[in-house]
């Protein structure tokens, strides 16, 4: 298959609340949306890159700028199989995985739009339903946050993700067990831990937690090695996982005894799978990560999440969680039980609203195939 035709926009979307880690507080974003034309089809992905290098090296801005000058030239001028071509396309443009990542995906949707099956069915999803939590960022006071975990555990989510930071953390803990002793409770530090709170950490299997997520250096394996072999509680390993050789070294090392995929984070699809498929192997569970995606990103993370190894709750919740208004029909929800229904039509399920992508675009850019060859 070779395209006609891609399209990026970037969009200024305003969250429905603010959303505060221990990088800070976000409450609007700016997403790069790629769209891919060719035989009648049109296609979509998402670049999950931040306003500033703090989650990764990547931003938005340079997102733009890999995207339209090296990554898009590229896909325009070969002849495509299947999305899992791209990762050769793309090689010689090193890093910039989450730009690559929207390319890739958008491909892998065309691919499930031209055979007619489900993009779920395409990556070798089996589950009709995947299970969800709740990621529930640092609030104004404990007080709000309990009437926040209150309202999500109203709403059915399994699994409730407290964002921490030094300072926020052990007291947070213990309160919200006090209140509820037996939920599914996680907690994500964003690596913003160091050796000196070690001690400390150690200590936090008396909260019975699912995971404690990256605590330490983003791109560390050895200190979370030495950190898990003090603990019961499962070190999660998120920020340092980029690819299936990361995540092969890091589970030898017993840096981890969970992994969080995020398809952004990785590159796209193709290596999200191969992860997926290292940590079954190795019998250690995976789960979908968010990066506070609009629908396009969001439903993309519903066909991963329907792979087999996809066992523990993850991110991927109801659209009204973050955004007032979302850019695909319909939204995203989340049963009483605390599930999303897998789609089971072409693509990716749901239709993206195009009069709701143009009123938030800001600017935009259109290269064909002519145009990208001739160079």
């Amino acid at each position: 298959m070779k395209f006609d035709a891609i399209h990026m926009r970037e969009l200024n979307m305003p969250l429905a609340h603010p959303f505060e880690t221990s990088f800070g507080v976000t409450t609007g974003r700016r997403v790069l949306l790629v769209e891919i034309e060719a035989d009648g089809f049109s296609a979509w992905g998402e670049c999950v890159a931040g306003e500033h290098p703090y989650f990764s090296d990547e931003m938005i801005d340079t997102a733009w700028i890999i995207t339209e000058t090296e990554l898009i030239p590229r896909l325009l001028k070969a002849d495509i199989g299947s999305g899992r071509d791209c990762p050769a396309i793309f090689e010689q443009v090193r890093g910039h995985r989450m730009a690559k990542a929207a390319l890739e995906n958008a491909v892998w949707e065309l691919h499930s739009l031209e055979r007619g099956i489900p993009l779920s069915k395409l990556l070798g999803g089996t589950r009709e339903k995947i299970s969800c939590g709740v990621s529930i960022g640092i609030q104004s006071s404990p007080e709000k946050l309990m009437e926040v975990i209150a309202k999500e555990l109203a709403a059915g989510y399994q699994r409730i993700k407290l964002k921490c930071k030094p300072g926020w953390d052990e007291n947070i803990f213990a309160m919200v067990r006090e209140r509820w002793p037996n939920i599914l409770l996680s907690c994500d530090a964003n690596s913003c831990y160091r050796l000196e709170d070690a001690d400390r950490i150690a200590k936090w299997d008396r909260f019975n937690l699912l995971m404690v997520e990256q605590p330490m250096w983003y791109d560390d394996f050895y200190f979370h090695a030495a950190l898990q072999k003090r603990m019961k509680t499962a070190i999660c390993l998120d920020e340092c996982i980029r690819n299936r050789r990361d995540a092969r070294a890091a589970l030898e090392l017993g840096s981890g005894k969970i992994l969080n995929i995020k398809v952004g984070r990785v590159g796209g699809f193709t290596e999200a799978i191969a992860i997926h498929d290292i940590a079954k192997e190795k019998g250690v569970p995976v789960w979908c990560g968010g990066m506070l995606e609009t629908g396009i990103g969001r439903t993309h993370n519903i066909a991963l999440s329907s792979l087999p190894n996809f066992s523990l709750p993850g991110d991927v919740s109801a659209s009204a969680r973050y955004w007032a208004e979302d850019i695909i029909e319909p939204a995203v929800t989340v049963s009483d039980k605390g599930e999303i229904i897998v789609p089971t039509t072409p693509g990716r399920g749901f239709e993206v609203v195009r009069e709701r992508i143009e009123h938030n675009t800001v600017r935009s850019k259109t290269i064909r195939r002519d145009a990208a060859v001739s160079v």
